[in-house]
């Protein structure tokens, strides 16, 4: 049996802010492939890394509300990091859906998100991890939408600069031409950099009736079998690889950066 992919490629956003959504022109794809990509992407083992969670201080942003896969994101991410021994008081998550504000979800405007960041209370011994996925905007950065303008990779170094300052740090950006943030002031020997794309590539799976879009999902299923962020990253790269070969699409090329202090990183929680 298949099952029909009833989309050509088409953008999420307008002009250049895109996630791509399918493949190149209309495609069957096996069922039985899906499925298969489905497992091996979502990861089913279940191996625990080892490490507290309590010195870790967090930022997740879902830019963008025009479609869910940002939140559903953020929100999973935010339950994974509570469910590794990360105080929820260390998590600080911010959207740009009305629906998800309250409680300690606050509004992704960028003064907001770039003061979040730069306030990190991270001291010797912590460590910062901050997600944000998105549309992208080529040659720009991270759109986020309640600002109406896209965050760039300076201002994100600067933030990351005040607030994380020499602990480790892993960064990672979901979003169309996100390679930008793996390049210039964003490099520092203390951080390690996931980005979704090439600086000059889409990424995709940014569909309405998607939970996740492509290197979310990816992420998020191979962090539970990963003991290091080197491990997150290519797993998550070959994941993402075999679901855009399968729907003809051409490659996102997820990119990386490891600092040298910390290459050999541990998960961590």
């Amino acid at each position: 049996m298949t099952s029909s992919v009833f989309h050509k490629i088409a953008r999420c956003g307008a002009a250049r802010r895109e996630c791509f959504l399918g493949g190149s022109g209309w495609r069957l794809v096996s069922y039985a492939v899906l499925v298969t990509l489905t497992l091996v992407c979502s990861g089913t083992a279940q191996t625990q890394t080892s490490g507290s969670g309590e010195n870790w201080q967090v930022v997740l942003a879902a830019g963008d509300d025009a479609q869910p896969v940002f939140d559903n994101a953020t929100r999973e991410m935010t339950r994974r990091l509570a469910a590794g021994g990360i105080p929820i008081g260390n998590i600080h998550r911010l959207s740009a859906s009305a629906t998800e504000l309250g409680g300690k979800v606050e509004q992704a405007f960028a003064d907001v998100l770039l003061r979040r960041i730069a306030e990190l209370p991270a001291k010797p011994g912590d460590r910062c991890l901050i997600f944000l996925t998105s549309h992208g905007e080529r040659g720009a950065g991270l759109w986020l939408a309640r600002s109406n303008r896209a965050l760039s990779p300076d201002e994100l170094a600067g933030a990351l600069s005040r607030g994380c300052a020499a602990v480790p740090t892993i960064v990672i950006v979901s979003a169309c031409y996100s390679g930008s943030f793996a390049a210039g002031k964003m490099v520092k020997p203390n951080r390690i950099i996931l980005t979704a794309a090439r600086g000059d590539r889409p990424s995709f799976g940014c569909q309405t009736h998607r939970t996740y879009n492509f290197f979310d999902e990816c992420l998020l299923g191979v962090l539970p079998q990963s003991t290091t962020w080197r491990a997150v990253f290519n797993g998550a790269d070959r994941c993402v690889r075999r679901m855009e070969q399968a729907l003809g699409m051409r490659p996102s090329e997820p990119q990386a950066y490891f600092g040298g202090t910390v290459a050999a990183l541990k998960l961590g929680f």
